[in-house]
């Protein structure tokens, strides 16, 4: 059964995940690893902030923001994550619907090839062998 494999928006995972940390990995449908990032983030703020500060926000109190650093770089690493995810996601449809014997273009930078080479003269990422290039 063949699948075709979409492209997603890098800007739009990670917009997702600064609204809700996992929603951006929702959006690449890597349910477990969105699953992660939200018990991860509720995890780290379960034990590194202090219960005050969370009983005064949920009380809609004035609340140190400093208090809810840890739960804020584990919230941003989920962003980075699911940028990353994405663009990751694109090479790989970029090279299941690209033949090695038709790139042009880099499936890493996406700047011009040059078709004698079997890596990338501009960012040296190493290009899938092509059917009629010889390996030596």
């Amino acid at each position: 059964m063949s699948q075709s494999i979409s492209k997603k928006r890098p800007w739009l995972a990670a917009v997702l995940a600064v609204l809700a940390t996992g929603l951006g990995h929702v959006y690449l449908r890597r349910w477990r690893r969105a699953l992660g990032w939200l018990l991860l983030v509720v995890g780290v703020t379960v034990v590194f902030v202090d219960q005050s500060a969370i009983d005064a926000l949920l009380a809609g109190q004035a609340v140190d923001r400093t208090a809810f650093v840890p739960a804020f770089v584990v919230g941003s690493l989920s962003v980075v994550d699911a940028y990353l995810l994405a663009r990751a996601h694109n090479v790989v449809a970029r090279l299941a619907t690209t033949p090695p014997s038709q790139l042009t273009r880099c499936p890493d930078c996406g700047k011009e090839l040059d078709t004698d080479l079997d890596f990338c003269q501009w960012c040296s990422a190493e290009l899938p062998a092509a059917p009629g290039r010889s390996e030596e």
